[in-house]
């Protein structure tokens, strides 16, 4: 069904959004799952419902007219009002939801988002489900921009007004070092000074908060590698190139490679982080709530049971919230 020219739709709004947020058609139309050709006639059936150009599509990024700028700040409301409506239609037990835009730290990819929508497919039959994967402060972006509904990512600083934090899980940063090089009963700091650090890239904010924290501590320690990836830092730390800081999360993605590697405590001051599924303020209602329920009896057996069963040390630091 082709919609009429002449009339604003919900879908018109969004597409315009995306396309304002993106700075391009294509990259609203991959936002949004959608074709260039759809996104592209929804903003011309959009500016022919409201009279005017919203957008000047011929510009590298897409740039916004004054008539665009103010449409804009409506549209913002206009999107909030239906995530609203929706919600309060489906409050009293989330079966009349239709869709859930779920954002994922990669850290529980693999294993604990599998359970989740398992769970929440058998309760919401007719819901559609669309899952972004990423790093904590990409997922944060696209919950900013209203591109998600709820992620669940770590918490980085103090939380916006407009965002319902509920806390899922605590975790230490450890050290992971090569098999038998470092002896536990030396200076176990004195040692890893004399071997390269393979550092998680300051590109992400776990990275930086790491490289923060060592700074704070008047640590310095040569790199030679800063990759983005858990998997390649520990393959290179299990082969001597050199040892890393990472948390039990990263490990126990990456576990193919912990017969290779031996875990400490930090030998300086302890660094955490807090893992939370975070929503838009009230805009869910409850339904927040209900997923982070659901969340942590999944994460106490798939990944604090195990973690610690492999790094008691951790037993301190490592705990559902």
């Amino acid at each position: 069904m082709v919609d009429s020219p002449g009339r604003i739709t919900l879908w018109g709004v969004e597409v315009f959004v995306a396309t304002a947020e993106e700075g391009s058609i294509s990259a609203a139309a991959r936002r949004l799952g959608a074709s260039p050709s759809a996104v592209s006639q929804q903003l011309t059936n959009l500016e022919g419902a409201v009279g005017v150009t919203l957008l000047h599509r011929n510009a590298r990024p897409v740039v916004l007219t004054p008539a665009g700028e103010i449409f804009r700040r409506r549209a913002g409301t206009i999107l909030n009002e239906a995530t609203l409506a929706r919600a309060e239609l489906a409050m009293a037990d989330m079966s009349s939801l239709t869709r859930f835009r779920l954002g994922m730290i990669e850290d529980l990819e693999a294993d604990v988002t599998p359970r989740l929508l398992t769970e929440l497919a058998a309760d919401l039959k007719g819901c559609q489900f669309l899952l972004e994967t990423g790093a904590s402060h990409y997922l944060h972006d696209l919950l900013d921009a209203r591109a998600l509904d709820v992620v669940v990512a770590a918490e980085m600083g103090a939380e916006a007004e407009w965002m319902e934090v509920h806390p899922l899980l605590s975790e230490g940063f450890v050290v992971a070092a090569p098999k038998g090089k470092i002896d536990p009963n030396s200076d176990i700091l004195r040692q890893l000074k004399k071997l390269p650090l393979v550092q998680y890239t300051t590109r992400h904010y776990m990275g930086r908060q790491v490289a923060s924290h060592l700074a704070r501590q008047n640590l310095t320690m040569a790199h030679r590698f800063e990759l983005d990836s858990y998997h390649a830092i520990l393959a290179l730390v299990a082969q001597g190139a050199g040892w890393t800081i990472l948390t039990p999360l990263a490990l126990m993605r990456a576990r193919r490679f912990a017969a290779e590697l031996d875990v400490f405590e930090l030998p300086f001051q302890p660094l955490s982080r807090t893992i939370s599924l975070i929503a838009r303020k009230g805009v869910l209602q409850d339904m927040p709530a209900q997923v982070a329920e659901r969340l942590k009896p999944v994460l106490q057996e798939v990944i604090v049971r195990p973690a610690l069963a492999a790094h008691p040390f951790t037993a301190d630091t490592l705990r559902i919230l």
